[in-house]
């Protein structure tokens, strides 16, 4: 039988609400009970610590959003409650608000979902196809992303840019690690939550490498 992916592998720029996610999937797919305690003792050896009023904020939302179900709702939320997972969406967290509605999903993760069915693309297209009335992505900001994903290996590049002719590129199919868009840091590192590793890091120009 094949083994399901339970946890997201992630480490280092971890969000809070994938690690409790984590912790929810992980008791969903072992026995189905899930329990404060049971995502306390998930998390005890991770840094920084989560207090259990930010993953109660976290359930509460789920709640809202439809994605957990209270099995005990006359339990008292912290100590004895016992939830389902409703709603298994996978391995990336859901991004819910507190009255369970979902945000529009940032620019970058627009893109990665969209460069792996878009086939060849410019900068352009890729930023018009990836663009929706709630957020509209700049040509700037995918030729960024290009540029780093480029850089990292996750894209072949098809037809180098040059004056007057945009660049074109398209995913490397075993380049394509999960569903979560890697991320530029501020450090100009790309890292990938998929695999939960940096994937590429700039080399300043004193140190012999592209500026």
């Amino acid at each position: 039988m094949a083994t399901r992916k339970v946890q997201s592998a992630l480490a280092g720029d971890v969000p809070p609400r994938q690690r409790i996610w984590d912790a929810i999937r992980h008791q969903h797919l072992d026995d189905g009970i899930i329990t404060m305690q049971g995502i306390r003792i998930a998390l005890k050896h991770q840094k920084p610590r989560l207090s259990e009023s930010r993953i109660s904020d976290y359930l509460r939302a789920l709640i809202a959003g439809g994605f957990l179900v209270r099995s005990n709702p006359d339990a008292p939320l912290a100590t004895s409650a016992i939830y389902r997972l409703e709603r298994d969406v996978g391995v990336e967290a859901p991004r819910v608000r507190r009255n369970g509605t979902l945000p529009p999903p940032p620019g970058r993760e627009q893109l990665w979902r969209t460069l792996k069915i878009i086939g060849v693309f410019t900068g352009q297209q890729l930023a018009d196809a990836a663009s929706t009335p709630q957020v509209p992505v700049a040509k700037a900001t995918a030729d960024e992303y290009i540029k780093m994903l480029s850089r990292a290996g996750y894209l072949q590049t098809v037809v180098e840019p040059s004056p007057g002719v945009p660049g074109r590129y398209r995913l490397v199919p075993s380049h394509w690690t999960g569903p979560m868009a890697p991320m530029i840091r501020r450090t100009k590192e790309l890292y990938d939550p998929n695999t939960g590793a940096v994937v590429y890091r700039r080399v300043t120009k004193t140190e012999g490498g592209e500026p």
